[in-house]
């Protein structure tokens, strides 16, 4: 296991740092700051109150919590915290459910996952190698 140190910095006292549940868990819990009811179709940003320095050669990816979207029908939108950023982390939520969804002042609303990034030197050819696929099927591998 390779580990890495990410500096961090609560802006307000309502921030808590991400955390996970378990050493196993890929992702680390973001929390609210706010109170607030989230209406049927509505999406909002909440801050975190959380700013980092994430190493180059990662980012942060903020990915929805399994049960907010299985249970009640809450995902994020968005989501990718570039190693150069240095604000406050913040959350897209969306609710596809049929009734408000509240949420309080420090419940858990995504996870932050750290992900290695690679930089591309992007090359222009006249002719791209050939693949088994090739271009058919755009939409999918298991579709004609």
């Amino acid at each position: 296991m390779s580990e890495i140190t990410i500096p961090f910095q609560k802006l307000s006292d309502k921030a808590i740092l991400p955390s996970q549940a378990t050493f196993s868990d890929a992702g680390y819990d973001l929390f609210a700051t706010e109170d607030y009811i989230l209406t049927p179709g509505e999406r909002k940003l909440f801050k975190t109150n959380i700013a980092t320095a994430i190493p180059h050669w990662y980012y942060g990816r903020i990915a929805p919590r399994s049960w907010l979207a299985y249970k009640h029908g809450i995902d994020v939108l968005a989501g990718v915290i570039d190693s150069g950023y240095r604000g406050d982390i913040g959350v897209i939520l969306i609710n596809f459910w049929q009734e408000n969804f509240s949420i309080n002042t420090w419940d858990k609303i995504a996870q932050f996952i750290i992900e290695k990034c690679h930089y591309v030197d992007w090359q222009e050819v006249n002719k791209l190698p050939e693949s088994q696929r090739g271009e058919w099927w755009f939409w999918s591998t298991g579709h004609k």
